[in-house]
């Protein structure tokens, strides 16, 4: 009992620290903003891969083609992934330069389609430097002025930007949103601190020459997903300090939540079956830190209501503590991102997190297969 309750207690408050050292590092990390000379002179390709978006690429383009940077600097190349829509004709009609990735694979041996579209999109750039999003991605007008500029006062070998949910409907989709925005603030946080990099391949950016000179996907190439984090990790061994998280909201890019509780799960279980493959044990050891306290809550409560009342003392300290650090990182979070309307949803998201954890962290470690656009994956 009283070993038990010092694991307890030891993991909630573990979790309490490293959500104060976010807090820490996000708030040292300075919001850029471009000096009043600042002009965009690189370059840059903007690669898109997609795969039966006709719903959303125009959208996506069009926000692209709207950018306050020079025409004549930058490039969109849409990668075609065997969509059996009308993907790629609405795509070239918006003006982007298509390829069709069946031109190039057999589809019947791979599975790594996105890595390889980004490769072979990376391949045909023209651009020096690549920024990469997503079809069902809406950019602001800044974007590319944004990253340039930065990139050049930076002379970064890798950028992470912002993502961010946004028209949301229901209640899962705004939870979603919260739990999204809290990621972004530790994303920046652990790249500041470089304790732990993540990004999204939603907004990224990257030389040309850097993803060539450490061989692309090589070695990493074999799983389905991670050609955001897997990229920025290889960058980061050989380039520990030039890795930077944009901190600007005006460069966030907006997407849209998972409308229901199959699809939401397919993504994360997607996003979790790779823990196990990261270069830097500290982001595997954190994601293990919270899948552990959630399950430790959760038997916390089972315990205490089945065989001994006295846990639930022990339960509700420790979902205290949880709900404690939680509020002070979601808010600063939602006060940055201008979305304090999310924090409405804070009480119901914290029970949507604990399950959540729980399910994807065990399925993603019990099975490595999911659906995904339509596709089987292992």
């Amino acid at each position: 009992m009283w070993l038990y309750a010092l694991i307890s207690i030891a993991l909630a408050l573990a979790y309490c620290f490293i959500l104060y050292s976010y807090l820490k590092y996000w708030r040292a990390l300075g919001e850029y903003s471009p000096a009043p000379s600042a002009s965009p002179t690189t370059s840059v390709t903007v690669l898109i891969p997609a795969r039966n978006e006709a719903d959303n690429i125009q959208e996506c383009l069009a926000s692209i083609f709207q950018q306050d940077f020079p025409a004549e600097l930058f490039e969109v190349i849409v990668i075609d992934d065997h969509s059996d829509d009308q993907t790629a004709a609405i795509a070239a009609a918006a003006g982007a330069r298509v390829l069709s990735l069946a031109d190039f694979i057999n589809s019947q041996q791979e599975q790594s389609f996105k890595k390889l579209a980004i490769e072979i999109g990376i391949q045909h750039a023209t651009g020096k430097l690549i920024v990469t999003t997503d079809a069902d991605c809406i950019v602001p007008r800044q974007w590319l002025y944004l990253i340039v500029t930065f990139y050049q006062e930076k002379r970064a070998r890798f950028i992470a930007a912002p993502v961010n949910f946004h028209n949301e409907s229901n209640t899962l989709e705004r939870f979603q949103s919260l739990d999204f925005m809290g990621m972004m603030l530790i994303t920046g946080a652990g790249i500041h601190s470089q304790f732990m990099r993540m990004c999204n391949g939603a907004n990224l950016a990257y030389p040309k020459a850097i993803f060539e000179k450490v061989n692309g996907f090589e070695g990493v190439d074999h799983l389905a997903s991670g050609d955001d984090m897997f990229l920025m990790q290889k960058v980061a061994k050989r380039y520990p300090n030039d890795i930077y998280f944009l901190k600007n909201s005006a460069a966030t890019v907006k997407t849209q939540a998972k409308p229901d509780w199959n699809s939401f799960l397919q993504q994360r279980i997607r996003w979790g079956t790779k823990s196990s493959s990261y270069q830097e044990i500290q982001v595997t050891a954190v994601l293990a830190l919270v899948f552990f306290l959630c399950c430790n809550l959760l038997l916390s409560l089972l315990l205490g209501l089945v065989w001994d009342v006295r846990i639930l003392v022990l339960f509700l300290f420790q979902l205290s503590l949880k709900i404690v650090a939680d509020f002070f990182l979601l808010r600063t979070a939602a006060r940055y991102f201008g979305r304090t309307d999310l924090m409405h949803s804070f009480w119901s998201a914290q029970w949507y997190h604990i399950l959540y954890i729980v399910v994807v962290g065990t399925l993603s470690n019990l099975r490595k297969t999911y659906i995904w656009k339509g596709r089987r994956v292992r």
